[in-house]
C-alpha cells in the first residue's frame, strides 16, 4: 500500500497515540512466541511482549475491525472495477466510450489507477489512488 504524504502524517499520529497508551501494558501487545528452551532463572519458560511495528499495527487496523476501531483509525482499499470509475482519472477520458474490456487496458497504459485508498482518522478522510 503507498500513501501520500497527508495520509502517512494521519498514519504517524494514531502510530504514536498507539505507543503511548501501550508502553507498559501488555493487553493491547502481540505476544511473541515462547522463548523455547531458555531458562529464565528458575527454569520455567515466560512470554515477551513487544509493540506492534508500525507496518504490523497497519496491517491489524486493515485486518481486524475490532482493534481498528480501538484506535479509531479506518484503512480501506477498494478496486476501481468499473471503466467510468477509471476515467475520472483520465484527462483524455472523452475517446473512451462505454464499458468494454480493452479500455482497462487503455486506462492501465495511460497510468490511471485501479485502487482507492482511504484512510479516515479523527473524523479526516482522506483519499489517494494506485
Amino acid at each position: 500500500m503507498r500513501v501520500n504524504k497527508e495520509q502517512q502524517e494521519l498514519l504517524d499520529e494514531v502510530y504514536k497515540k498507539y505507543q503511548s497508551q501501550t508502553m507498559f501494558r501488555t493487553d493491547d501487545l502481540v505476544s511473541l512466541e515462547e522463548l523455547d528452551g531458555m531458562c529464565l532463572g528458575t527454569g520455567e519458560i515466560k512470554k515477551v511482549y513487544r509493540q506492534y511495528a508500525p507496518k504490523e499495527f497497519i496491517n491489524k487496523c486493515k485486518t481486524d475491525s475490532e482493534f481498528s476501531q480501538k484506535w479509531g483509525l479506518k484503512i480501506e482499499e477498494r478496486e476501481l472495477t468499473t471503466v467510468r470509475e477509471r476515467k475520472k482519472y483520465d484527462i483524455h477520458f472523452d475517446d473512451l466510450f462505454g464499458e468494454y474490456p480493452d479500455h482497462h487496458e487503455t486506462l492501465d497504459k495511460r497510468g490511471v489507477p485501479r485502487k482507492l485508498i482511504t484512510i479516515t482518522y479523527n473524523d479526516k478522510i482522506v483519499e489517494s489512488y494506485e
